[in-house]
């Protein structure tokens, strides 16, 4: 029995053992030349050597021998491994991480090879099983589209409403269930909308007759042409994005009318070259960014053409500068300078059009654009814009009157909307707060009482978000009336005192 035997693996962690065979203890080496195993032989070799385990039991020959075996066989390597499930939100971010690091065109996305290439990558599918359970839960729910056209290929009406409703149909979204779907004014959206809306059938009257009854040809029906059936397709009631209306207000109209006006005609263009050239040189010009921190501590904002608030924010910040550093910069960067005439043209068009950018960013927003929000929005956007039609100049007198004309033009649906007025004075910030004429005013009251008696039962409604909290301090002076704070609540305990 070695009580003191070690195994193969300590022999050959440690470079000398000790031996307790022998009578009197002695070292040994365990290096490469090592004399322990000579030593085993010459000395130990009638003697039958055990393992002890770390616990201190014995263990067999057999199991020493299929430990060893088991030990010194080389392990093999398996190269197959499980399939990574991705997100699709992560395999959107790899795939821009790819073409930004790499400085690869964005037109690789559109590539038919890329594509094939990304359908291939595993994605947890979850998702979309969450998102049907989600929408499963909900009573009723609000959708948006938007298609476009791509490589020269637009889809016609008919195309865009059968997709639509495919997806529709997909999610188990039925028309009793779907609110309304937002789109932007794209016109065969539009007009695919119009030809596909659900017709309300007026309800029957009870007509007194002899009892006779009316019998249906069945063939004609189950063999009636294509043509026929081009009414089964049916969309959910349609709104217009407000805040894409309103660019279009700002790129249309507001521009049709500087361009055509006489008097603002000729200084609208050169003040909008100038201011042009001046972000031109900037962005694209290492030396023109240094003139530009010499003369001011504020960079210029380089607008965006697909959001005209961009364009505001740009004009906005170069009327922030004295016209004296504007036309040093100018002088310094060879451009020509700017007169008093053009700048008070930008001066007076940024003060115009300072509650249609303000407004145009509560319509856009994510926390607290609510449907009630439309109406209260619109009806103060008017009324400022037309406080701003005292004190103008020729260069831009009449321009107030126009904005205010092409909101009530584009939004004239919206305005008179039954459902629009019932979801601004249901809104706990507005009510009736933004309501100036009494007529209009008892109308409101009247389609609200109306609308309750027509309710039959209670239908607990969710929580909304504190939205007062959430807006911006520029945004809540949009609102100067609207925000008085909310007289504090009795608590339960004051009730039965009262």
């Amino acid at each position: 029995d070695l009580s003191g035997f070690i195994t193969y693996n300590q022999i050959k962690t440690y470079e000398k053992i000790t031996g307790k065979l022998c009578a009197t203890p002695r070292e040994l080496s365990t290096s490469k030349n090592s004399n322990l195993k000579k030593h085993l032989d010459r000395c130990h070799a009638n003697t039958k050597l055990t393992e002890r385990d770390a616990s201190g039991k014995k263990r067999k020959r057999g199991e020493d021998e299929s430990a060893g075996k088991s030990q010194t066989k080389q392990q093999k390597l398996s190269f197959s491994r499980s399939a990574v499930l991705l997100e699709p939100r992560e395999v959107r971010r790899q795939v821009a991480e790819y073409v930004v690091e790499d400085m690869l065109p964005l037109s690789t996305v559109n590539s038919p090879a890329f594509k094939k290439f990304v359908c291939k990558i595993p994605t947890n599918a979850s998702n979309d099983k969450e998102l049907k359970k989600t929408l499963d839960a909900q009573q009723y729910v609000s959708t948006t589209a938007d298609i476009w056209s791509a490589n020269n290929k637009s889809f016609m009406g008919v195309t865009k409403a059968a997709i639509l409703e495919d997806i529709f149909s997909q999610y188990g979204l039925t028309n009793d269930k779907v609110t309304a779907c937002v789109t932007d004014n794209e016109s065969n959206l539009v007009k695919a909308f119009k030809e596909h809306q659900q017709q309300q059938v007026e309800s029957e009257e009870e007509v007194e007759g002899d009892g006779e009854v009316e019998f249906t040809d069945l063939h004609s029906v189950l063999t009636a042409d294509d043509d026929t059936q081009h009414g089964l397709c049916v969309l959910p009631p349609h709104h217009r994005c407000a805040a894409h209306t309103l660019n279009l207000i700002a790129n249309n109209e507001v521009v049709n009318w500087l361009v055509s006006n006489p008097e603002s005609r000729a200084v609208y263009r050169s003040a909008t070259a100038k201011c042009s050239a001046l972000w031109t040189k900037a962005s694209r010009s290492t030396v023109a960014s240094e003139c530009l921190e010499e003369v001011s501590d504020r960079k210029l904002i380089v607008p965006t053409v697909t959001r005209w608030n961009s364009f505001y924010n740009a004009y906005a910040r170069i009327t922030e500068m004295p016209l004296t550093d504007i036309n040093s910069l100018c002088t310094q960067l060879q451009i020509k300078c700017m007169n008093d005439r053009e700048y008070q043209f930008l001066k007076e068009c940024c003060a115009i059009m300072k509650p249609f950018t303000v407004a145009l960013d509560i319509l856009q927003g994510e926390d607290t654009c609510f449907y009630g929000t439309l109406q209260p929005t619109l009806e103060v956007l008017m009324a400022k814009t037309l406080v701003m039609k005292n004190g103008l100049s020729q260069m831009t007198t009449g321009l107030p009157e126009v904005i205010v004309g092409a909101i009530k033009t584009r939004f004239a649906t919206t305005i008179d909307s039954k459902d629009a007025l019932l979801a601004a004075v249901s809104l706990p910030k507005f009510k009736l707060r933004w309501v100036k004429e009494e007529a209009r005013r008892d109308h409101i009251k009247f389609l609200l009482t109306t609308e309750c008696r027509s309710l039959t039962t209670e239908e607990p409604t969710a929580l909304m978000p504190d939205a007062l909290n959430l807006l911006l301090p520029a945004r809540m002076t949009f609102f100067p009336l609207m925000y008085s704070p909310m007289p504090r609540l009795m608590c339960p305990c004051q009730w039965k005192q009262r």
